[in-house]
Order: structure tokens, then C-alpha cells, then sequence
């Protein structure tokens, strides 16, 4: 098995706003383009992108040509083809059965079994371009900005989240708080609003500059912050295998096209609630979004960053969040690591005795070794790998901890040191506790599936909802709940 791993492994480098429920119940150019909309031609000329396939009806169970792409799983490849992991397995009998990740580039076959109406296969971004990865280390939002000295954007300031912040400031708050790439937020504010060329929008542009008019959501970060979670919900929706059509406004159903790849579907699911039908599909074409986004900062496809998830990646040992011989509640199964809907990224555990939004002298820990990337109002994020970069390698986000004791940027913990007092700080909650997610190189890992959350061996499991769901360990159960009941209760013995 480790020989063909090795094997699979060469293959992949020869092939090669805040958060409101989550815990709720809580080549850059070097001219400025014209401003483009979806509707009116731009002056620049359509990239070649990626090549335009034709699509056959295929006859049930024809095994086709698949190329595994960037965090593909083969839960998430068989719900795309309409097929089963046995029946991939069996047309491939050089995977493991045990695989995570498969190795972006590897060459399969994929028995299929025809849906109707298709979307179009024309990819309009790498899926390493969509997360804040480590395609995005390098480059500075606000010295993009400032290309555009007289353009909306550069001249925007609100006061949001718990600051003034200018519009750079918005989009890099936003890119890391939903780990999203600055330059995907900078070309959609572009492309809906003209934000980075033109120097003032309309009232009611400038009001909803990414045209989801909806008096809660009024003023850039608001809108951007709703962007954000819809993308991110297509994206992590795609990498489960959980989004097999969508409906255009006039009624249109569209199944995203077998081969494409999430962030690709991201924005097709993004523009089909934002847009007219028409409009969407120009938006999804080569001379919609991925023109623009070409013109701004370059082909995507030209010279791809590599992959950023690996082939059959696996979590590093980590522990509960709270001490050795400590009792603690799991309150909340897999859910939202940021946001609202995907990525379910995120557990939930409370000390016990503590009702309400109590404060408490009990501690968050660090799950592993690592430095504190980041620490603000809330939360730390631990970055394992040490580098203090959260774009890159493993990083776990602790949230709702108090000002209180918060680890700050910078410090090196061991597995165990205090990261933060469990709170109800930062957003909506039922009561005092830690939120924590994992990251790897920017993707949100979900908490469940190929690579589960695994706490000194409790494994997480999702029931399909929200908070929903429990840990396993050998015959052991622990049940998520926020009542106190005693199976919710669960010890560290590391």
C-alpha cells in the first residue's frame, strides 16, 4: 500500500458581519481597465481560458476520461457523475480504499450516468486563486488599491467591525475572515460595481455595491460579507457533492458540469441568485468574469499556481481544547467554521458549570504545537507549521474567547499552553464556550467526511444539520448538545 501511494504521489508531480449563527442559535496591470459591468462589452481583448469540450449523452455507466483536480475527494467525484465510490474504485483499482484527497492531475476513469442540462464547462478559476492560500502570499491589497487613486474604492471608509476601516481594509478583513483570495473580492467588486475605476457610483450603487438590495446589508463590508459567505457556500458545497443543480431566475435549471471544478461552481452559483439568466450567462462565459479578472491580475490558466491541497492529506494529532482530566460539553457537531451555511468546518465545547454567558477561569489550550498567527477581538488562529502565515500549511481558529488572557500574536504554545478564556464574545451565542475549525493552506477543512476533526481519537460525525451530530471513539459516544445532558460530556485524557 505504501508502494502505491509513492506511486500516487509521483503521479500528482508528474501530472501536476462576523459570525452571526455559527454558534448561533448563536501582472497586476499597469492601466486601469474602463469600468465593466455585466451588460456593456469591455475594450480589452478574452484570453484564451480554458478549452470548451463538447458534452455527449452518454450511455449509463460509460466509464470517461477524468483528470482528479485540486481537493478532489471521490465522495464529491461520484455525486458530480452520478455514481458510487465502489463503482470508481472498481474502474480504478490503483486507488486506495482508504484515500482522502486524491492527487490533483492523476488520470481516471469514472463510470457515468447522464443528468440533463448541463452547465457549461468553461472554468473560470483555479480553485488555488479562490481560497486565501498560498497563491495569495505576496500580494498586497492595498497597494493594488492605491493603482486606482481615483476610483470609489480607494476613497471608501466605514466604521465596521469594531473599526474604521477603508475599503482595502474591508476586503482584507473579509479575505481572512472568510479565507477567501483578496484579488477574487477586488475583481467581483470591479466587475459589479466598478468600485477599483470609477470615481463615484450612483446612491444606490454605492449603497449596494454588489447588488444584493437588501436594506440589512447596505454599504460595502455588509455586501461583501454576503458575497463571501455565498461563495464560500457554493464552494464547499461542490467539494461534498452537495450541490447538483441550481435555478437561473427564469425558471432554468443548471447542473454544474461534471468536470468542473469548485471555484469554478463558486461563481456560477454566485451569479445564478445575483443575476438575470442572461446576464449569468455572459458572467460564467469567457468574456464575463473571467475577463475581467484576467485583464486585472493576469490569465489564471496561463501559469496556475500549484495545487494547494495535497493528495490524500491527513489531520496532524491534535487534542481537546481544554485540559487534561478536565470534563467539558460538546455543544456544537459540525457547523460553519465562519458565517452562515458551508463550510460546516467548526466543533463547539463548553466547561461545565458555567450557564448562560458566564465568564470563567477555565481554559481554551492549544489542540497542537504551533504560533499564534493572529489575535483579535475573539479569536486566535494557531498556525502549526510555524511560519505564522494562516495562508499556509495547518492552522486551527479558536472564537469566542474574552480579552481576558487571549494569546497573543506571535507567541510559540505547546500542545496544552492556554490560548483564551471560552466566552460569548464576537458574535451571537447560547452561552460561554470555544469555537474551533482547521485550515489547510486557506481551505476550510469540513469537520466531517474524508478528513474528520480527530480529538485525542474522538472522530467527529455530522447527522446532516447543523450543530447536529456526535464524536466516536471505539464504543465510545459523545451526542452535541447545548442542554447539559450527561452524554454530551467528555473528558481529556492527553
Amino acid at each position: 500500500m505504501s508502494r502505491l501511494r509513492n506511486a500516487l504521489a509521483g503521479a500528482f508531480l508528474l501530472g501536476a458581519l462576523a459570525l452571526l449563527a455559527a454558534c448561533g442559535s448563536s501582472a497586476p496591470g499597469n492601466r486601469a481597465p474602463a469600468a465593466a459591468s455585466p451588460t456593456a462589452p469591455t475594450p480589452f481583448p478574452t484570453p484564451e481560458g480554458t478549452p470548451l469540450p463538447t458534452r455527449p449523452e452518454y450511455a449509463p455507466g460509460t466509464l470517461v476520461d477524468y483528470t482528479a483536480q485540486d481537493g478532489d475527494t471521490l465522495p464529491a467525484v461520484a455525486a458530480h457523475f452520478n455514481t458510487t465510490v465502489q463503482q470508481i474504485l472498481a474502474a480504478n483499482p490503483h486507488l486506495p480504499r482508504d484515500i482522502t484527497t486524491l492527487p490533483p492531475g492523476f488520470p481516471m476513469k469514472v463510470p457515468i450516468y447522464y443528468a440533463p442540462f448541463w452547465g457549461t464547462p468553461f472554468k473560470i478559476l483555479p480553485d488555488a486563486l479562490f481560497v486565501n492560500g498560498p497563491a495569495a502570499r505576496g500580494f498586497n491589497t492595498r497597494a493594488f488599491v492605491a493603482r486606482y487613486p481615483n476610483g470609489w474604492l480607494a476613497h471608501y471608509e466605514e466604521y465596521a467591525a469594531d473599526a474604521t476601516r477603508d475599503g482595502a481594509d474591508i476586503v482584507e478583513y473579509i479575505s481572512h475572515m472568510y479565507s477567501l483570495d483578496p484579488r477574487l473580492l477586488l475583481a467581483l467588486l470591479e466587475y459589479r460595481a466598478g468600485a477599483l475605476t470609477r470615481p463615484s457610483l450612483p446612491p444606490d450603487k454605492a449603497r449596494y455595491p454588489l447588488g444584493y438590495r437588501d436594506p440589512k446589508h447596505h454599504g460595502l463590508f455588509l455586501q461583501l460579507n454576503y458575497a463571501a459567505n455565498l461563495l464560500n457556500n457554493g464552494y464547499y458545497a461542490w467539494r461534498l457533492g452537495a450541490l447538483p443543480l441550481f435555478v437561473l431566475r427564469d425558471g432554468t435549471e443548471v447542473r454544474p458540469d461534471p468536470w468542473q471544478n469548485a471555484a469554478t461552481v463558486a461563481l456560477q452559483n454566485y451569479f445564478a441568485q445575483m443575476l438575470p439568466a442572461d446576464m449569468y450567462h455572459e458572467a460564467v462565459s469567457p468574456r464575463g468574469f473571467f475577463r475581467l479578472y484576467a485583464f486585472l491580475f493576469g490569465d489564471p490558466w496561463k501559469n496556475p499556481p500549484p495545487p494547494h491541497i495535497p493528495a490524500n492529506l491527513h489531520q496532524p494529532p491534535m487534542k481537546l481544547p481544554f485540559p487534561k482530566g478536565e470534563i467539558w460539553v460538546y455543544t456544537g457537531a459540525p457547523h460553519t467554521g465562519w458565517g452562515l451555511g458551508q463550510p460546516f468546518a467548526a466543533l463547539d465545547f463548553a466547561p461545565m458549570g458555567v450557564s448562560g454567558c458566564q465568564s470563567t477561569d477555565k481554559w481554551a489550550v492549544a489542540v497542537a504545537d504551533g504560533v499564534v498567527a493572529r489575535s483579535a477581538r475573539a479569536e486566535v488562529m494557531l498556525d502549526l507549521d510555524g511560519d505564522g502565515d494562516d495562508r499556509t500549511g495547518w492552522n486551527v481558529f479558536y472564537f469566542h474567547l474574552a480579552d481576558n488572557g487571549r494569546a497573543l500574536q506571535g507567541m510559540h504554545l505547546k500542545t496544552g499552553d492556554p490560548v483564551g478564556h471560552p466566552s460569548c464574545e464576537g458574535g451571537r451565542t447560547t452561552g460561554t464556550h470555544v469555537h474551533i475549525a482547521r485550515k489547510y493552506n486557506g481551505e476550510w477543512i469540513i469537520a466531517s467526511g474524508v478528513i474528520p476533526f480527530n480529538l485525542e481519537g474522538w472522530v467527529a460525525e455530522s447527522a446532516g444539520a447543523a450543530y447536529k451530530g456526535d464524536l466516536r471513539r471505539g464504543e465510545g459516544l459523545v451526542i452535541a448538545s447545548d442542554q447539559g445532558i450527561p452524554a454530551a460530556e467528555i473528558k481529556s485524557q492527553h
